[in-house]
């Protein structure tokens, strides 16, 4: 017993962490558990700097082997994308930023009160800086339930598109860089639009019209088809980005897609 134990606590921290790949060993240990209920409550009494000083190794040891693992996830799906993009749906009246023509199409799916599009605004700015004259932008809605400002934001956008599409741009500009006054909710949003030169009582009709809804519907549609659930959902010439990811993450695309030949700028 008494070298049994240690061996126990290090193995059992192993276990609990699902670091071990050994099933045999895996099998004994439970057995032992089984067979002697008490036994591991007994050792981390008598050893507490011991177990915590075992499970906190093994964890580190499970959090490497499962970043490696996601790694590799990764960049198999990555791969996939390159050689088999996604295909977004570019309508004929789609609001597109940058020349219709250009080699780059980036794709958001977004929330207007999500504080991580906060970062997808910026990203997206730098973006369009960095690639100006190369790169078309279309906004999609992806309007989280528990935002409760983001389908009304989404409503007021969308009926503001329907007016003029530098107008609905400005709105989403303005937005973003104010996100805080969301919380003033349809007071803020009416302001906004005065702001940018919408003539508000149209908008104000239009946010309860079913083109606005089922447009706004069919974006959230598509985000889903492609994985997309969460906020900010980029496509990069149909390479799927979910996440907040900096600049440099879409630049490094670019490059890789240059690469293989499938974009020229």
């Amino acid at each position: 017993m008494k070298f049994l134990i240690p061996a126990l606590l290090v193995a059992s921290a192993a276990l609990i962490t699902g670091c071990t790949s050994d099933k045999a060993l895996k099998e004994q240990i439970i057995k032992v558990m089984q067979d002697n209920p008490t036994l591991l409550a007994e050792a981390i009494e008598k050893h507490p700097v011991e177990v915590m000083t075992a499970i906190q190794n093994a964890s580190k040891s499970a959090q490497g082997e499962m970043a490696k693992q996601r790694e590799v996830e990764e960049q198999k799906a990555l791969e996939a994308n390159f050689e088999k993009p996604l295909v977004a749906s570019i309508r004929k009246d789609e609001l597109i930023v940058g020349p219709k023509d250009a080699p780059i199409t980036l794709v958001e799916y977004s929330d207007f009160e999500c504080p991580y599009c906060t970062r997808g605004f910026e990203t997206v700015k730098t973006l369009m800086t960095k690639y100006d004259g190369k790169i078309r932008f279309v906004f999609k809605h992806l309007p989280l339930p528990f935002h409760k400002q983001a389908m009304i934001s989404a409503q007021y956008y969308e009926a503001l598109r329907l007016q003029d599409g530098k107008k609905a741009t400005a709105f989403h500009d303005e937005v973003f860089k104010n996100q805080a006054k969301l919380q003033d909710g349809t007071k803020y949003l009416d302001s906004v639009v005065k702001k940018v030169g919408g003539d508000l009582a149209k908008v104000k009709k239009d946010i309860k019209s079913d083109k606005v809804a089922e447009r706004i519907k069919e974006d959230g549609t598509e985000a889903a088809s492609f994985g997309m659930q969460g906020t900010p959902g980029f496509l990069l010439n149909g390479v799927p980005v979910r996440g907040a990811y900096p600049a440099d993450h879409f630049v490094k695309i670019v490059e890789e897609l240059q690469k293989r030949g499938k974009l020229k700028i």
